[in-house]
């Protein structure tokens, strides 16, 4: 690879413009391991490799931009929070996150359930073999065709998000000839420390009925009066991207206020109760996420407090984990472009990804971390934006970081915890391709999704 000099940018920046760090690390070819994949690691010739392949060899044989997957890691992580809950509670992996059919044989295969929000994500469950009724069906907004077709494939659980979907949903199973199994999401008024737009429980949002004036109170009358359903539970998610339970505290006592009143009322006590998900991960250094048996404890020991001041039996608890299982399991690897130093300012390191790869940064202000691991250096720090090819100034992937002053055009860097919502939120444009998946396990690589092909673009192009 080419290492042509160019002139370096700022470095040693105390205080960057927008304040998210407070200088260079001490060396920047160390990896935090809070946010690489538990396989990542150096070679001794400095390069980094994940499953026991390096880099180098992958981009050689699979191109960049691509998404690397630590298989070992997704699995433990699957396994950890199915352990931490132990068999009294049940964990949801939440497909949104990322979703394919090897992901879906994974979760099978580790005794995990799985949470989908679409008829797409249902056809992926199902192709791959999850057992229906170990699907929930989730969604503001589910067609008739879709609840139709969850209906008849025997889902677990469907969760009602309005009024008109109770109604809907009842009407299908009823004409079907079964009672489906549905949970009631209810908005908690929770404000959850975390971007406006992952934050899912304050009232003034699309998801759920809230629990202010009756109104979920009123939805539970209306799903007892049905014979088209059987109502299990209570289903509340607060947000995303979160490191403390005290908004779950407030949440469950909120819930289990409401199983109260619906066994004062109609002599009913609810067996479940949907806490959701939302755990955060490490994007960076700064981040420090809690472990699963942590949470564990302390939602089941929030939930059966609040049940035995409300003399209420403690019901079944779900949880719904997506990034907090993939996300820190893939990172992103990319091949850097042009490199252009802003004198006073930045350099600008452009990739061959960005946006279409990776639209969190631009949609939500996230910050990641990125590295350079096709060789380490020695070369003193400098204040770096990576970039992507699109035609957007917002076309950015990491905003604020600091990377070696000699890098240089055909170097390998990796953005890492790219696991959860950055393929699955991919996209075509500027006529990007979509890049590939590619799981790694011990040392073996193979492609779990392929790469798009201008094929595939021209072959939906039907002017």
């Amino acid at each position: 690879m080419s290492r042509s000099a160019h002139p370096a940018g700022p470095r040693h920046a105390d205080v960057l413009p927008e304040g998210h760090y407070s200088g260079p690390p001490a060396d920047l070819n160390t990896l935090d391991p809070k946010v690489w994949a538990q396989t990542v690691t150096r070679t001794p010739d400095g390069v980094v490799s994940v499953g026991g392949i390096d880099v180098k060899a992958l981009a050689e044989e699979f191109g960049t931009p691509a998404y690397f997957i630590d298989e070992a890691d997704f699995r433990a992580r699957a396994r950890a929070w199915r352990t931490a809950f132990g068999q009294d509670a049940d964990v949801f992996y939440a497909g949104k996150a990322f979703l394919s059919r090897a992901i879906v044989r994974w979760l099978h295969e580790e005794g995990l359930n799985l949470d989908v929000c679409s008829g797409g994500e249902l056809t992926t469950a199902l192709s791959a073999g999850m057992p229906a009724d170990r699907i929930a069906f989730h969604g503001n907004n589910k067609s008739e065709e879709e609840i139709r077709r969850a209906v008849e494939a025997g889902v677990g659980r469907i969760v009602l998000d309005s009024f008109q979907e109770i109604v809907r949903v009842a009407h299908i199973a009823q004409s079907l000839g079964t009672r489906q199994r549905v949970q009631i999401r209810v908005t908690v008024g929770v404000e959850a420390h975390t971007h406006e737009f992952i934050a899912t429980a304050h009232e003034d949002q699309k998801f759920g009925i809230p629990l202010a004036g009756g109104q979920a109170a009123e939805a539970v009358r209306r799903a007892l009066k049905l014979d088209g359903l059987e109502l299990i539970g209570i289903h509340s998610h607060i947000g995303s991207q979160i490191f403390d339970t005290s908004g779950f505290e407030v949440a469950a006592h909120r819930v289990v206020g409401l199983l109260k009143e619906v066994r004062d009322e109609h002599g009913v006590e609810l067996p479940e109760i949907d806490l959701g998900g939302g755990l955060g991960i490490a994007y960076t250094s700064d981040d420090d996420p809690r472990e699963p048996h942590e949470i564990a404890k302390a939602l089941t020991e929030i939930v059966n407090r609040e049940c035995d001041a409300a003399q209420l039996r403690a019901p079944r608890i779900s949880v719904e984990p997506g990034r907090a299982i993939v996300g820190p399991t893939a990172f992103t690897l990319y091949e850097v472009g042009t490199i252009k130093p802003l004198d006073g300012l930045r350099t600008y390191v452009s990739v061959d990804g960005g946006m279409s790869d990776n639209i969190r940064t631009a949609l939500y202000d996230a910050e990641y971390s990125v590295a350079l691991v096709s060789r380490t250096s020695d070369a003193e720090p400098m204040l770096a934006r990576v970039v992507g090819k699109h035609c957007e100034s917002g076309d950015i992937v990491v905003r604020d970081a600091f990377l070696p002053a000699d890098l240089a055009p055909g170097d390998l860097i990796a953005v890492p915890a790219t696991g959860a919502y950055c393929r699955s939120m991919a996209s075509n444009y500027n006529h990007v391709l979509r890049p590939p998946v590619v799981a790694v396990n011990d040392g073996e690589a193979r492609v779990i999704v392929r790469r798009e092909t201008e094929e595939d673009l021209l072959r939906l192009d039907v002017g």
